[in-house]
């Protein structure tokens, strides 16, 4: 179990810090990504297993997840926290990029505290890209909502799966996912 502790007022007080902060890119939010280096989306038809996973205002459960290559998993997310969060699947250059996305939906009042702006995600931010937040690998949820995602690993490597919306990774809410080989 994750031994940070923060509370709903300091994660708070986190988002609204970040505010005056400001985003170096428009991101790439909306752009309906697929396959990545490490993977690619699925159909729940194809998962193996199903992972549940809880989100709560500083943290994850559980807080690592193994899996092999050529597997597919489907993870059920559960936001049980008072804040939006986001379950993330990347590599920890991938969430900082995203974390600047975020910031920039933050800016935009696309992101409050406990609430998604959904209209405003519709934003056109410049050369056809949105705040939509609709990649494959991402999952973002108001709280007390649950989504999922359905992907395929395709090669054995170390990622994270993150909440980027700002100050939440700082605060803890990152978890370890281990790719390991097939024959492991």
């Amino acid at each position: 179990m994750n031994t940070r502790t923060h509370s709903p007022l300091v994660l708070a007080a986190a988002l609204l810090l970040s505010l005056s902060s400001t985003a170096q890119a428009a991101g790439s939010h909306g752009g309906g990504h697929g396959a990545s280096a490490f993977g690619q989306p699925a159909e729940a038809s194809a998962a193996s297993r199903t992972i549940t996973v809880t989100m709560r205002d500083n943290l994850f459960e559980p807080e690592s997840i193994a899996v092999k290559a050529g597997e597919t998993v489907r993870f059920v997310l559960r936001n049980e926290g008072d804040f939006v969060h986001e379950f993330n699947i990347g590599t920890a250059a991938m969430h900082a990029a995203h974390q600047e996305e975020m910031q920039m939906m933050v800016e935009h009042g696309v992101l409050e505290p406990d609430r998604i702006n959904r209209d405003r995600m519709k934003m056109d931010m410049g050369g056809g890209k949105t705040m939509q937040h609709d990649d494959p690998n991402s999952v973002l949820l108001e709280p007390g909502k649950t989504g999922e995602i359905v992907w395929t690993f395709t090669k054995a490597t170390d990622l994270e799966f993150a909440c980027n919306v700002p100050g939440h990774y700082d605060a803890g809410m990152v978890g370890k996912l281990s790719i390991k080989p097939k024959s492991s």
